[in-house]
């Protein structure tokens, strides 16, 4: 028998000990998702964003330690991100910064987890002083940087360039960038692209794949809120933590006093299982993923928090006119009547052009009454997570539904026609969804059937509208339809009354949101037994 020599052995095994850890690190692909953005990798870009990539692995000490501050700080900036309404994905950029480092100080003096100047915290309403440095607090940090970057973003609406201008400055991204990229919605990389927004990509790609581990192994963040005047030593005591423990997770106190002008959010580590509020995997799947195929919808929480969406604040007995509502935060306006795109713009102060590029619509899609329309831009995410398709509905419905961009919906959803849309679908409104995964459909309530004697009401979008003859949520079990035109001084329960059926199914049968409102001309359906 052929001996083996001891030192072949050891290299045999250092190969494949080299092999098996080479295979575990991410690789660049051609392309992917950033915020609301296509971004397409050309080759050559590819190799050199794979070399930050593969520095990021280069020892495995190193990144498991950065690894495990990740697991600590992430879901609190995931949740800051999404309170702010700015995309998850901006949360990598922390990690390129500061590597998580609270106290991280670079060579032109930038200081804390998001790296801020002092000016530029000022700015963004942070407290720094001899006594607080919010900076390296992970939450005020965090909504500052938020604040930032979406300030930025409204100059460029395009998130590469405001990520940019995080390391040029706005006047810097301006002159680098010029209109080139304004509203532009795919990306393409190569040589030329600026080196913070590749490096940026290194670290989405490795700390974003599944192949990295990213939940906690028993030790999860605490946050809590905290009025003073106090101090560390007694909130450790109330905490059932050291003060040392407190004093390195808070260095934001300097001298471990909490003053009393404002409210602030002290961090401790805790360990034991992970609370499933806090158990995240950065970018895992929403969870309304994992309900089975067998659920009725109608039952879950998502498919009834969809009724209480467009959210409707403000003057509502004028919401017809401009400035007077905001429709999920946002300016807008509700048509009283149908009419054509010019004659509504000009009835709200807007450009024809604007008033499209704001709402998505096609240049001949007719204005309908009764419906929400924004007058300023819409968000690249929404308030909640996932929404489940509900029959009839399209990809723009949707997006007027929760003030998210078209473009967004169907980039995080890797869908691009009505045709494809499918009562039942789970589409995620703040996360994208990986590649190669299916979106999951749940079960909807079997409708009943219809005998129609009138016409269908005007749809949403007449242009893309699929046809259905799926009757809407809460109809009788048999019933003909009519359609009532809204007149001076009806409401909900006056026209419930008239007909016979409850507020509620007026609501459903009309999508009409949690405020109740209804305008003048406004065509409601109404079926009755």
């Amino acid at each position: 028998m052929k001996k083996i020599h001891i030192s072949h052995l050891v290299f045999i095994l250092f190969l494949f000990s080299s092999h098996e850890s080479l295979a575990q690190i991410p690789q660049v692909p051609g392309e992917l998702q950033f915020a609301d953005l296509i971004v397409r990798i050309n080759p050559q870009a590819r190799r050199e964003i794979q070399l930050d990539v593969d520095a990021q692995y280069r020892n495995p000490t190193f990144f498991k330690v950065k690894q495990d501050r990740v697991n600590l700080y992430m879901p609190i900036i995931e949740d800051e991100l999404r309170k702010a309404g700015a995309p998850l994905d901006l949360k990598y950029l922390a990690i390129q910064e500061s590597s998580l480092i609270g106290d991280a100080v670079s060579t032109s003096n930038a200081v804390g987890f998001w790296q801020f100047k002092q000016g530029t915290a000022e700015e963004v309403f942070l407290r720094v002083d001899n006594q607080i440095d919010e900076r390296k607090n992970i939450v005020s940090s965090t909504k500052g940087a938020a604040l930032y970057l979406q300030k930025h973003n409204n100059t460029f609406d395009n998130w590469m360039c405001a990520l940019v201008s995080y390391q040029m400055g706005l006047g810097g991204a301006k002159a680098y960038f010029g209109t080139e990229y304004n509203g532009k919605q795919v990306i393409d990389v190569d040589r030329n692209t600026h080196w913070y927004f590749k490096k940026f990509l290194a670290h989405k790609i490795a700390f974003g794949s599944q192949t990295t581990s990213l939940v906690s192994n028993g030790q999860y963040m605490v946050e809590e809120r905290v009025q003073g005047p106090t101090t560390l030593a007694v909130l450790a005591k109330k905490y059932g933590v050291t003060v040392k423990h407190l004093e390195e997770y808070n260095l934001w106190t300097r001298n471990g006093k909490i003053p009393g002008d404002r409210v602030y959010t002290v961090i401790y580590v805790k360990d034991g299982s992970l609370p499933i509020q806090q158990a995240v995997i950065v970018e895992q799947k929403p969870q309304t993923q994992q309900i089975p195929s067998t659920t009725t919808a109608a039952a879950s929480r998502t498919y009834k928090q969809a009724d209480s969406f467009p959210r409707i604040a403000g003057n509502t007995t004028k919401a017809s006119q401009a400035d007077q509502i905001t429709v999920n935060n946002l300016e807008g306006v509700q048509a009283a009547q149908s009419t054509n795109q010019s004659a509504f713009s000009d009835r709200v102060g807007l450009s024809e052009n604007k008033l499209r590029r704001l709402n998505d619509l096609d240049k001949n899609e007719r204005i309908e009454a009764g419906k929400y329309y924004y007058t300023e831009k819409k968000n690249g995410s929404a308030e909640v997570s996932t929404h489940i398709v509900r029959p009839g509905e399209t990809l723009w419905s949707i997006s007027q539904k929760y003030g998210i961009k078209l473009s967004s919906l169907k980039s995080k959803n890797r869908i691009r026609q009505d045709r494809d849309l499918k009562a039942g679908m789970v589409l995620n409104l703040q996360e994208h969804r990986k590649r190669g995964d299916d979106i999951p459909i749940v079960k909807l309530a079997d409708p009943a059937p219809v005998r129609q004697t009138t016409a269908n009401p005007t749809p949403t979008r007449p242009s893309n509208q699929p046809a259905t003859t799926t009757a809407p949520p809460s109809r009788p079990a048999s019933t003909t339809n009519i359609t009532h035109t809204v007149a001076t001084g009806e409401t909900l329960f006056a026209i419930s009354k008239k007909y016979g059926v409850t507020v509620n199914q007026l609501k459903a049968w009309n999508n009409i949101g949690s405020q109740n409102i209804i305008s003048i001309g406004q065509k409601l359906v109404i079926f009755r037994p």
